[in-house]
């Protein structure tokens, strides 16, 4: 038999609170040590997909002919795989666009009832790298603050939408004044456990056994954060790097959509060539405008469902060619910075697609992948069955072994690809 516990109880001590998970018994109604440069992964969503006609050729293999979007990219030919044929299964959510939470995750019926979204495969990254960089991960959104980035709990990580304000975060030192007052921060957040001993014994005896349970877990990872705060503060006490380029400046009109994601894809090489960061996802997101593009009269959103108009489907492949130049553009910085007479390509891995495969339905099958650098060997294009795609998840899993992180499975993987 245990005692009934309030909703709102916190453990108190000296000074320090901490507030306790849900618990049953609050209430019966809630029963390179090589010297080689490291291995870098980086996520690309375009959310409102790419016009399946423009985009894919008919031939696989290494002598696939060029399509209109894939002349854009001509350039780069020889350092990308173009897929066809992946996806996850189960993607249809309550919302039409919910395959968005999922793209990262693979979890399954996004947006239905008692979902929960699991980790996304950045995080997974993250959490084995942990603070080897002072960011462990970074998320971009070029819009608002939604990801796909998320944690092992499901829950998301806030994309940063402000380039200027994530470069100073990264190059720019702080005044004395804001790095005492972050350092005071981190010291108060420090062994909040220990202070609290006492007070969880106490708990620990009132409480059920499953509750004991998930106090176990809660404090363990309380116990994590304050090692991670250990980390964080070994980091606010090194010098930052320091790079030649200036701070960018935001682009406050969300109408410049290409605009926006080019100041993104400029970042990356910075983070990437800096070590900052070795794990970066980044949401090029439905921005609800019509956007700033010489012939272009209609919103992106509603381009993307044409119905099969073709003045709409011009328009839709204006903005989705402005798009896959900014991904040409970060290729060839990716391929010009070198490190250790590499190319950053060469050990960074490039996922550039979209989580849907036909936007026009709706439809989250046969999406487009693109997979650039990381040292595979690229130039062809993979065509898998367009009814039986294999899963996304497989692709995924080979970027986590190439980061050296050994797995065997992630979400719903089969295997690896390639």
């Amino acid at each position: 038999m245990h005692h009934s516990l309030d909703r709102r109880t916190f453990l108190t001590a000296s000074g320090v609170s901490l507030a306790l998970p849900l618990l049953e018994s609050m209430s019966p109604a809630f029963a390179s040590p090589s010297g080689e440069p490291p291995k870098r992964m980086v996520f690309i969503c375009t959310t409102l997909g790419l016009h399946p006609s423009s985009l894919w050729p008919r031939t696989p293999g290494t002598k696939y002919e060029s399509t209109e979007y894939l002349e854009l990219l001509k350039d780069h030919r020889q350092d990308f795989t173009l897929f066809s044929g992946l996806s996850h299964e189960s993607q249809t959510g309550r919302q039409p666009h919910d395959s968005e939470l999922t793209w990262l995750t693979s979890a399954r019926k996004p947006g239905m009832a008692g979902f929960r979204n699991t980790i996304s495969v950045d995080q997974v990254a993250a959490e084995k790298l942990g603070y080897t960089t002072r960011f462990p991960s970074i998320a971009l959104g070029s819009n608002t603050p939604l990801s796909q980035s998320y944690t092992s709990g499901g829950v998301m990580i806030p994309s940063e939408t402000s380039p200027a304000r994530l470069f100073s975060k990264l190059f720019l030192k702080g005044k004395p004044s804001e790095i005492l007052a972050q350092k005071r921060k981190l010291d108060n957040g420090r062994s909040i456990l220990d202070q609290l001993g006492s007070e969880t014994k106490r708990i620990r005896r009132v409480a059920s056994a499953s509750d004991n349970d998930l106090l176990s877990e809660y404090f363990e990872a309380v116990r994590k954060a304050e090692k991670n705060i250990e980390k964080i503060q070994g980091w606010s006490d090194k010098p930052k790097p320091t790079v030649t380029a200036k701070r960018p400046t935001d682009i406050r009109s969300s109408a410049d959509i290409a605009g926006r994601m080019q100041l993104l894809m400029d970042l990356i090489p910075l983070i990437v060539q800096t070590d900052s960061t070795r794990v970066i996802s980044v949401m090029i997101q439905d921005h609800f405008v019509v956007p700033k593009i010489d012939g272009v009269t209609g919103n992106h959103h509603n381009l993307s469902h044409h119905g099969q108009d073709k003045f709409k489907i011009e328009q839709l492949r204006k903005i989705e060619s402005k798009l896959l130049g900014c991904f040409g553009n970060l290729l060839s910085q990716m391929k010009s910075k070198k490190e250790t007479g590499q190319a950053l390509l060469d050990n960074t891995s490039i996922l550039f697609g979209s989580n849907l495969g036909n936007a026009n339905a709706h439809h989250a099958r046969n999406l487009p992948v693109f997979f650039a650098g990381g040292g595979f060997k690229h130039g062809k294009y993979v065509a898998y069955g367009k009814k039986n795609n294999k899963p996304l998840s497989n692709l995924f899993v080979t970027m986590l072994n190439n980061m050296g992180i050994e797995t065997d499975t992630f979400g719903q993987s089969t295997g690896i690809l390639i």
